[in-house]
């Protein structure tokens, strides 16, 4: 690790559960971002600032005025720009050692495998069902923990998902592909803004945690964060031994 390096990230270098090795794992890992909205904003930011080497972020939409009420990682100046770049700008001028991938795409079949199969560890920043489960999909055949996030209203989630686990659920497990629930978007339920960004965080918490081999994954669990009366629960969760997604294992 070079001297600037050191002064960079000596506060996590003071840590001693992560200490010098903890961050040289940051350094040398690759974290893929699927979606720089509400919630993809706080992680990269997160990611980048604690010294993620490389940051896959992947989104095909570009950046709406209705969108800077929660999505931080953008600017006034990038309305109408693909959230891809608004964000690579961004997270570079805040952090511009690290290597910055802008995949200006909505991950879908083989490029949904080929980010997913570069990364270490896989963020779904998505509010979208059935790309949730896609993600999941490909997570668990090739083995890539994911942290999967929601936030709507004041009321988010956060859960993590780890094939090398032998205990960890997956997200069918919890929620099944024939059981949709009733999807709400934020652009119809509206969103608290601080809600995005605390869920998002923890997102980057976790990530930091897996990529860099430190603490304790929230594998298992799921955590509950009502925003309204500032409550956080959490509920055990069991994997589906008929499980079509994880079961093989």
């Amino acid at each position: 690790m070079e001297d600037r390096q050191l002064l960079r990230y000596g506060r996590h270098l003071l840590i001693e559960e992560i200490g010098m090795a903890g961050q040289e794992r940051l350094l040398d890992s690759t974290i893929l971002v699927v979606g720089a909205g509400g919630l993809g904003s706080p992680a990269a930011l997160y990611l980048a600032s604690a010294g993620v080497g490389r940051i896959l972020i992947a989104d095909g939409d570009t950046v709406d005025l209705s969108n800077l009420q929660r999505q931080i990682l953008h600017t006034e100046d990038s309305v109408g720009q693909p959230k891809v770049e608004s964000g690579r700008r961004t997270l570079s001028a805040l952090n511009s050692e690290i290597e910055l991938v802008g995949l200006n795409e909505h991950l879908q079949g083989a490029n949904l495998d080929r980010a997913i199969a570069a990364a270490d560890v896989v963020l779904d920043c998505t509010d979208r069902f059935e790309t949730r489960h896609a993600i999941n999909r490909s997570c668990f055949r090739q083995g890539k923990p994911l942290v999967s996030g929601a936030a709507i209203g004041t009321d988010g989630q956060l859960a993590v998902f780890d094939p090398g686990a032998a205990h960890s659920p997956c997200y069918h497990c919890v929620f099944p592909q024939d059981q949709p629930p009733e999807e709400v978007r934020c652009a119809v339920m509206g969103v608290f803004a601080p809600l995005t960004g605390v869920v998002g965080t923890l997102q980057a918490a976790e990530a930091l945690k897996l990529a860099g081999g430190f603490g304790e994954p929230s594998i298992g669990r799921l955590l509950l964060i009502d925003l309204k009366r500032t409550r956080f629960d959490s509920i055990e969760l069991a994997r589906d031994p008929d499980c079509p997604v994880c079961s093989a294992r």
